[in-house]
């Protein structure tokens, strides 16, 4: 996220730091490959490439390992302090307090304000400068994965593709920005600058909703270098190609690249493969290969 007018008017600019090494998908961009999972029920998948203006990538997500259940994206705020830490903590924390369990709204919020003191704690020790960070993640809440929880703080998205009816692409929630919120952004900002973030004290908690998800279907969380870049029918038809989740992600990340981004911008599918026979037929086939291979029945 470029954020160049902060809620808060002592955030500097984000000291430079020495470029990443990465395998270039082309000249002063940097990429990291899509990184993809499995588990009981669900494929997953994620990719995420740096602003070719950004030292680093200030983006961050999940790790995909075996049997997690809590997939997370989160964006450092462009102008904030230590913008690549605040993401990165923030996914780490999130992790930490809401692993292992089936977390419900209140476990949530209590997490997201613990990551928000926490981290605000680690930054103040290294500078007086505040960052922030914005985030969204989901989870299932039942065992078959049919039911999942989605919270969010910013303008971080998330989207379900969607079988009920006819096949449908989705936005599943609402960006916390000064225009959405019906708030006066500060001097010199934005109506579509995040009036909500996370680290900076501009959270009371997260905004949770809970929604299904049949087999097949999909649930994609991004970072608004991603989506505010690629429309909605260009979602639908990345996503209902038959190829593997990693390569629907990396198709998404250069897609953003093309039509213009030069944010950092990542994404996370999660794809539910199992507990139901019946399946929508202008849905992709089940990867066949080994790293999207679903154990679903």
């Amino acid at each position: 996220m470029n954020l160049a007018t902060p809620r808060d008017a002592s955030w500097g600019r984000r000291p430079s730091r020495s470029a990443a090494v990465s395998r270039p998908r082309s000249a002063g961009v940097e990429v990291t490959p899509a990184a993809a999972g499995a588990m009981a029920g669900l494929s997953v998948a994620a990719a995420t490439q740096a602003s070719p203006t950004h030292a680093v990538n200030e983006d961050a997500h999940s790790l995909l390992d075996a049997g997690r259940r809590v997939f997370v994206v989160a964006d450092g705020v462009g102008g904030g302090a230590m913008a690549e830490t605040a993401s990165r903590e923030l996914v780490a924390h999130l992790h930490s307090a809401l692993d292992g369990a089936r977390p419900d709204a209140a476990a949530v919020r209590r997490a997201m304000l613990g990551a928000d003191r926490a981290i605000a704690s680690r930054i103040a020790q290294v500078t007086a400068s505040p960052g922030a960070a914005t985030v969204v993640m989901c989870t299932p809440i039942n065992v078959l994965a049919s039911k999942w929880l989605i919270a969010w703080v910013g303008d971080c998205r998330a989207y379900r593709l969607s079988s009920r009816g006819e096949m449908r692409f989705e936005l599943l929630t609402r960006d916390d920005t000064f225009r959405q919120l019906d708030e006066l952004p500060p001097d010199g900002g934005s109506p579509d600058d995040p009036a909500r973030m996370v680290v900076n004290g501009a959270t009371t908690g997260a905004n949770v909703v809970v929604r299904g998800l049949g087999s097949g279907e999909l649930l994609a969380l991004c970072s608004d270098g991603l989506h505010k870049h690629v429309t909605p029918s260009e979602w639908r038809r990345v996503l209902t190609q038959p190829l593997p989740l990693a390569r629907r992600c990396d198709d998404l990340i250069a897609l953003a690249s093309a039509n213009g981004s030069t944010d950092d911008a990542t994404v996370l599918l999660v794809q539910r493969t199992g507990f139901a026979s019946a399946r929508p037929q202008w849905l992709p086939p089940y990867p066949r290969d080994g790293n999207d291979s679903g154990s679903g029945r």
